[in-house]
C-alpha cells in the first residue's frame, strides 16, 4: 500500500533574530533576541507531515558537527524517519533569519551539508519508492539531484510535489513531470514573467501556469491565502485570519499540510484548504518546526 511521503531536501540549522526592523548598511544594530531552531524547507515540510500522522522518511545531508547532531535528534523526536539521511565531513547547512516586529522574514543560507546529497543517496531508495504516494522536493540541494529524483519517482509511479524555492532556472520539461507545484508570489513572478497583485490575479496566473504546464499549480500569497488551479478549474482559498508571531515555516507547514490531505485521498482543493489552517497555526507561535501543529490542533 502507498501510504508514505517521501522528503528529499534540506536540513538547516536556523539562527533567528528578532528585530524589529533591519540594520541599515554599515549599521551594527542590536536584536531584542535570538532563539536557534531546526530548519531547512525539506526537513520543515517533513517535519509538519510527520506531526500530522504520516510515515514520512527525510533524505538529505548534515555535517559531522554539533548542529547536525541537533537536526537530527530534533527530526527525529517528531517521529520523522531518519535512516536515510547521511553524516558527512564539513559543515551543515545553516539558515541566519530576521524575524521583524511586522511578521515579515528575512533570510540567509549556507548551504553546507545540502550540497553534498548525490545519486548513490537516490539508488538506496528504491524499495520505499515503491510504498511512497508522495515525493516532495525543493530547490535547496543540486538541481541534478532534483531531477534525478523526480525522473526515479516516476519511474516507480510516485506523485512529485516541487516546492520551486527558492527559485531557480528550471527545464520546463521537470516542471511538467511534477504533479503538483508550489511557488509562493515571487518565485510564481519568476516563472511566469510578471507579477500577481490579488487573488484574482493569482487564480489567471495559476490557471495559465497549470494550462502549460499540463499539472497542478499552486501558488501562496502570505497575508492574501492561495490560490490554486488544475488547469480545468481554480480556487481562491483565503488565509485564515490570527494573529501572526512570526512567519517561519508557514510555507513549509502549507506543504506538510497538503502531503498529509493528498496522501488521506483528499482532492487538492480540500488539500489546500486542509493546508491553510496548518500554516495559521505556526504563525501564531515562534519558530519552524517547533510551531506546526499535529492533527487535533487542525482539526
Amino acid at each position: 500500500m502507498r501510504n508514505k511521503v517521501l522528503v528529499v531536501g534540506s536540513m538547516n540549522y536556523d539562527i533567528i533574530l528578532k528585530a524589529g526592523r533591519l540594520p541599515e548598511e554599515g549599521e551594527t544594530m542590536p536584536v531584542d533576541g535570538c532563539t536557534f531552531a531546526a530548519g531547512g524547507k525539506g526537513a520543515n515540510q517533513a517535519v509538519q507531515a510527520a506531526k500530522l500522522g504520516v510515515e514520512t522518511y527525510m533524505v538529505g545531508c548534515v555535517g559531522n558537527d554539533p548542529m547536525g547532531d541537533f537536526l537530527y535528534n530534533t527530526a527525529a523526536g517528531y517521529g520523522l524517519h531518519m535512516e536515510h539521511v547521511r553524516r558527512v565531513d564539513g559543515p551543515t547547512g545553516l539558515g541566519v533569519v530576521y524575524a521583524l516586529e511586522n511578521g515579515s522574514v528575512h533570510a540567509g543560507i549556507v548551504r553546507g551539508a545540502n550540497f553534498e546529497i548525490n545519486a548513490e543517496d537516490i539508488d538506496a531508495l528504491d524499495s520505499l519508492f515503491d510504498e511512497t504516494s508522495l515525493v516532495i522536493l525543493q530547490m535547496e540541494i543540486p538541481l541534478p539531484i532534483n531531477r534525478y529524483v523526480i525522473d526515479k519517482a516516476k519511474e516507480h509511479g510516485c506523485k512529485v510535489l516541487l516546492n520551486a524555492a527558492p527559485a531557480e532556472p528550471f527545464e520546463k520539461e521537470y516542471l511538467s513531470k511534477c504533479d503538483i507545484l508550489v511557488v509562493n508570489e515571487v518565485e510564481a513572478a519568476f516563472y511566469a514573467g510578471r507579477t500577481a497583485a490579488s487573488l484574482e490575479e493569482g487564480c489567471v496566473m495559476a490557471d495559465e501556469m497549470a494550462a502549460d504546464l499540463c499539472n497542478t499549480v499552486v501558488i501562496t500569497m502570505g497575508s492574501e491565502g492561495a490560490v490554486v488551479s488544475d488547469g480545468v478549474k481554480h480556487e481562491a482559498v483565503p488565509s485564515m485570519k490570527v494573529k501572526a508571531i512570526e512567519t517561519t515555516g508557514a510555507g513549509d507547514s502549507f506543504i506538510g499540510g497538503i502531503a498529509y490531505a493528498v496522501t488521506g485521498g483528499m482532492d487538492i482543493f480540500a488539500a489546500c484548504r486542509f493546508a491553510t489552517k496548518c500554516s495559521a497555526i505556526t504563525v501564531t507561535r515562534l519558530g519552524a518546526q517547533n510551531s506546526m501543529p499535529v492533527l487535533a490542533e487542525v482539526e
